[in-house]
C-alpha cells in the first residue's frame, strides 16, 4: 500500500490534533517519552504527532487521551471551522473543481500552544488565592495595553 504524499504539507486537521496533544501533555509535564512509553511508540513518533506530520490512528488516540486523562472529544475540541469543513483540510481549492469555490485559509501557529503561554497559565492556576490571580491578571492587562509596552 502506498503512503499519502503531503505536497503542501501535513493535513491542518493533524496539526490541529498534534498541537493539542501537545498542549496537554506539555500542562501535565509529561515529556513526549513518558507518553512515548506509555503507548509503546518513541519519542520522535511523539514528535511527529504533535508537529502533524503523522496522522493519529484510532487506536492511539484512544491511548493518548486516556493517558493524558482527557476524552477522545478534547483534542477536536475549538477547531477552526475553515480547518474542519469539509473541502477545507486548510487547502484553498481550485474554483470549478466541485468542492469549494471559497479559498479556505491555512491553520496558522496558535500562541497559545506554546511552551511559554502552557508554562504561564499552568503556574497562573497554581496560585491559590484568588485576589492574588486577580491581581497579577490585571497588571499583565495593563502591561499588555501599554503604548511602548515599558
Amino acid at each position: 500500500m502506498r503512503r499519502r504524499a503531503y505536497i503542501d504539507g501535513p493535513d491542518p486537521i493533524d496539526v490541529f490534533v498534534g498541537s493539542r496533544v501537545r498542549t496537554r501533555r506539555v500542562g501535565l509535564r509529561l515529556s513526549q517519552t513518558k507518553l512515548g512509553d506509555a503507548l509503546g511508540i518513541t519519542f520522535q513518533q511523539i514528535q511527529k504527532y504533535e508537529n502533524g506530520a503523522n496522522r493519529i490512528g484510532a487506536s492511539n488516540l484512544y491511548k493518548i487521551a486516556k493517558t493524558l486523562g482527557v476524552e477522545v472529544s478534547y483534542f477536536f475540541q475549538d477547531m477552526p471551522k475553515d480547518v474542519s469543513e469539509p473541502g477545507g483540510g486548510g487547502k484553498q481549492k481550485e474554483k470549478g473543481d466541485g468542492l469549494s469555490d471559497q479559498p479556505v485559509a491555512v491553520f496558522e501557529h496558535d500562541p497559545m500552544n506554546s511552551r511559554e503561554a502552557i508554562n504561564l497559565m499552568h503556574n497562573f492556576f497554581r496560585i491559590k488565592n484568588e485576589k492574588i490571580r486577580r491581581r497579577l491578571f490585571n497588571f499583565v492587562k495593563t502591561l499588555a495595553n501599554s503604548e511602548d509596552g515599558e
